[in-house]
């Protein structure tokens, strides 16, 4: 996934004028903070230098997580036109993006953050964009301002920054603002699967129906040590492969994510929890169906255009509704 052409070059802006060893150091503090998910009151961003070291490595494979989640949400309601989005622990404004980029119909943007530094990049970031944007100083772990309701709320890569204590009261304040749909984007990891599920089961209670990625409303059928998640290929460029010490051109960041709305989406079969496999005139899935159960579904020729839209399924789609018979058999969890 790219990054559009007028934001790919502000974020080069990010790491002009560093030397490379003090940007490569910044890079490992801050990828060790997030992958340890350290909660010691302090923000992972803290400082101009580390605020440069995300916006060089982590803001691409952010903002493709965010765009893939969101182009799931706009399949399943396709008439979703959310005119207003409020961005909750908006970095430099990463969801901003992807969000504008999704839904032109975007006009208006109200971003909370409340490191200083991610709050500047963010607001230079937003000056390049057509969106309205205004920003807010806020710590999103001690409660939210009235910003009224909104027809887009984000939440990203923001639960795992939060003690599990104060992770219930910010979905219910973000649900109270939620005009029609609410996203929550975690890291792929067994972890951030678990603060899915927990936010999941609380917006089920509130009375939220589910876009995505869960066809059902059923328990999750995945059980431990598997996890659900999913993964979307990133460009790296090459300030983004120096910053990292990478030789590829790419990197796949794993991510799990949930969308819920006040109004009902369209109606899928399963969702594909693993890259397909093909052999011989045969597509393999792993699906998490519409009934909440796991299934191994083995499509041919003769399912017809079942077997032509499975054929193009990747890990993260989801399965329409229709088609004819295939043969199938319970998943392993």
């Amino acid at each position: 996934m790219e990054l559009p052409v007028v934001l790919r070059e502000g974020l080069e802006q990010a790491a002009q004028g560093i030397p490379l060893a003090d940007l490569s150091r910044a890079v490992d503090t801050l990828s060790g903070r997030y992958r340890q998910e350290v909660l010691d009151g302090a923000w992972h961003v803290s400082g101009d230098l580390a605020a440069r070291a995300y916006l060089t490595v982590r803001f691409p494979a952010t903002f493709a997580a965010l765009a893939a989640a969101m182009g799931e949400v706009e399949q399943v309601r396709p008439e979703f036109q959310p005119a207003t989005h409020l961005d909750v622990g908006s970095g430099p404004g990463t969801a901003f993006w992807a969000a504008s980029g999704t839904w032109d119909s975007i006009g208006q943007a109200v971003m909370l953050e409340g490191s200083p530094h991610m709050r500047e990049w963010g607001q230079k970031l937003g000056r390049l964009s057509r969106v309205s944007n205004q920003w807010l100083d806020v710590d999103v772990r001690r409660g939210l301002p009235a910003t009224g309701t909104h027809d887009l709320v984000t939440l990203s890569y923001v639960l795992n920054e939060l003690t599990p204590e104060t992770r219930p009261p910010l979905i219910r304040e973000l649900w109270e603002r939620t005009g029609d749909t609410l996203l929550l984007v975690e890291p792929g990891t067994t972890a951030g699967w678990q603060r899915i599920l927990e936010a999941r089961q609380q917006l089920l209670t509130l009375g939220a129906h589910l876009l995505a990625p869960c066809p059902h409303t059923r328990p999750c059928p995945v059980q431990p040590p598997d996890w659900c998640h999913f993964s979307v290929r990133v460009a790296r460029s090459s300030t983004h492969r120096r910053g990292k010490g990478a030789d590829l051109a790419y990197e796949d960041e794993k991510f799990i994510y949930l969308a819920a709305s006040r109004t009902p989406g369209e109606t899928r079969a399963g969702r594909v929890l693993t890259h397909p496999s093909t052999r011989s005139g045969l597509v393999n899935l792993k699906l998490c169906t519409g009934q909440g159960t796991l299934e191994q579904r083995t499509l041919s020729k003769r399912d017809g255009e079942l077997f032509k839209q499975a054929r193009k399924l990747e890990w993260g789609d989801a399965l329409e509704e229709g088609g004819g018979e295939s043969r199938r058999e319970n998943a392993s969890p």
